[in-house]
């Protein structure tokens, strides 16, 4: 703890040392003839914004710097503990996932090790087509190898506490069987000798409670889809690993790809109904983070190790799904406003709920530090509240240098260190990294506008007090045409189109810096169409390379192989006579 608690304190004393320069900076930038009030609120504006942006570019900084160890023990193993595999599904499609079980048993099995894990499939499904065809796919599922007495599957009517609720009400009725529990998503992938290393883990540390994975996104096809998959595969690591130092024995948990042990979830992790009516009552949506901090309340480890392969998911393949999601975890997050104060909680757990609510006031915050800047440009005779006198050296580019460093320089660093090491190669060489994060910078430049908007829309709803549920996830090649972009993003181009339009006629000297930001937003539709349409080629592109698609894990040939071998059965199996009560239940 004494190691994570010098990289938290080096890391928040940077990140407020080089705020101060920034405000300072700002400070003297918009000193002429005095400071106004405008100008105080847009410094205050920039040192908040600037301190977040900083510190979420430090665990990079770190990453960097900190060796890549894997220590694994024998895939054989056989680990002493009982473990479920716990596969919360709601409306999905039931052949993609209960594939992805087949095969991660059918690894299992590979191993030897297959008798520790029971998959329970855990269906909150309301659609009764696609309850059908659960049953049906979970039939399929039970022809697999080793499946008797190991692959259950459970279907609540009603389903109350949505995930958590449904994963609370497996605890409590069957866990007591069971020492460990991993839960997955319903588009998780993980190796078989992945599954067993977290198990044994487990097994030899008694204190830990929960141990998260970094997965990595597969299946991607869409350039934006790509993008995120190529981040999560060469950026991410590296900023995990960074987060790893400053958490030690109080990390997160995602909610998925993740085991932990059933005795400390059973005991500390039960989550309260917020008071009073959505979006801040009611049921808690970002519940993985309040579980960890629970955890660390009643003194269990939660850890994280970034350097576990094996690990996978799916992402969203345009912007309008990542803002779907995006838009649930907006509202859970700021739900986590009311648990600031919940008694006993971890220091380290407080600021990661801050941090979280954070990543989505930044965007409203960076609206309006460009709103007080256009006031400003607008009405320049504001009276001096302070005396204030501009420095010659410094300009609005020293701003933006400033915060392009702060973004760009962490991938650089990561882009070196895969050119010094050798990692680069798993990427396709140097030139295809470098090709891969040079695109990746401009897409997500080009991109930044409209999610700042989006999320700023979401954090407004919240404030108001819509409601934003939980939408079912649509997965696969989702390609958006440019009307149904245009339908889901017009107010973006119109917010974007009359904030230009206003700074050229009242402000024109600003157009300069307002333009960058202001034209993509106005081309929103026409970027949202063109990043969602899947690729024809068989191929791995050039752009986006990343080692599962260069050098698939074996989990992900076995999907590919039951889906293809599901696939041409599909007809025969749907015309099968079909009843809901025929899956089994779990039983402890």
């Amino acid at each position: 703890m004494r190691r994570s608690m010098f990289f938290r304190l080096a890391a928040l004393t940077t990140a407020a040392l080089l705020t101060v320069v920034g405000g300072y900076l700002f400070v003297r930038l918009t000193g002429v003839g005095g400071l106004t009030a405008l100008d105080l609120l847009r410094t205050l504006l920039v040192v908040i914004s600037g301190f977040w942006l900083i510190w979420g570019s430090i665990p990079a900084a770190l990453g960097v710097f900190t060796p890549r160890r894997l220590d694994m023990t024998d895939p054989h193993a056989l680990p002493r503990g009982m473990t479920a595999i716990l596969v919360p599904i709601y409306n999905e499609d039931p052949l993609a996932t209960f594939a992805r079980i087949a095969a991660m048993n059918r690894s299992l099995v590979a191993l030897g090790i297959a008798e520790r894990f029971h998959f329970v499939i855990l269906s909150d499904t309301q659609e009764m087509h696609n309850a059908a065809q659960e049953a049906v796919w979970f039939r399929r599922l039970l022809d697999e190898p080793m499946s008797n007495g190991r692959i259950f599957y459970r279907r609540r009517e009603r389903n109350v506490g949505r995930k958590a609720g449904n994963i609370e009400d497996f605890i409590a009725s069957s866990g007591a069987a069971y020492d460990y529990a991993l839960t997955l998503d319903a588009d998780s992938l993980m190796e078989g000798a992945t599954i067993g290393e977290m198990a044994r883990r487990m097994d030899d540390d008694p204190d830990l409670g929960l141990f998260q994975t970094v997965p990595r996104i597969i299946h991607a096809r869409t350039p934006f889809g790509r993008a995120l998959q190529f981040a999560a595969a060469y950026l991410s690591p590296t900023f995990a690993r960074g987060a790893a130092l400053m958490q030690g024995h109080e990390g997160p948990y995602w909610g998925h790809n993740a085991i932990v042990r059933v005795r400390a979830f059973a005991a500390s992790c039960g989550l309260p109904e917020l008071s009073g009516k959505p979006p801040f009552g009611g049921h808690i949506l970002s519940h993985d983070y309040v579980e960890a901090a629970l955890l660390s309340r009643a003194g269990w480890k939660v850890r994280m190790d970034p350097t576990l392969p094996g690990s996978y998911e799916e992402g969203p393949e345009n912007l309008i799904e990542y803002a779907k999601r995006d838009r649930r975890w907006c509202q859970g997050n700021l739900q986590h406003i009311r648990l600031l104060g919940a008694p006993g909680l971890k220091l380290w757990s407080r600021f990661t709920f801050i941090q979280g609510i954070m990543a989505y006031l930044a965007s409203p915050l960076w609206l309006a530090l460009l709103a007080a800047s256009l006031a400003a440009a607008m009405f320049p005779d504001q009276p001096a509240m302070f005396a204030g006198d501009a420095d010659p050296f410094i300009s609005g580019w020293t701003l933006v240098i400033a915060v392009s460093a702060v973004l760009i320089l962490p991938k650089v660093l990561i882009l070196l260190r895969g050119a010094f090491d050798g990692h680069n190669r798993q990427f396709g060489g140097n030139l295809r990294a470098l090709a891969s994060v040079l695109g990746e910078i401009v897409l997500s430049t080009l991109l930044a506008p409209t999610l700042l908007l989006l999320q700023s829309r979401a954090v407004a709803q919240v404030v108001l007090g819509i409601d934003g549920g939980w939408p079912a996830t649509r997965r696969g090649q989702n390609w958006v045409s440019v009307g149904d972009a245009f339908q889901s993003s017009w107010w973006i181009v119109a917010i974007a189109a009359v904030t230009l339009g206003g700074t050229l006629v009242y402000a024109p000297a600003n157009a300069v810096w307002v333009a960058p930001a202001m034209l993509p937003a106005i081309f929103a539709p026409l970027l949202i169409s063109l990043t969602s349409r899947p690729t024809r080629r068989q191929t791995v592109p050039v752009l986006f390379a990343t080692e599962s698609e260069l050098a698939p894990g074996a989990v992900i040939l076995e999907q590919r192989a039951v889906m293809a071998e599901w696939s041409t059965s599909e007809t025969t199996i749907d015309a099968a006579p079909v009843s809901i009560r025929a899956p089994r239940h779990v039983t402890a």
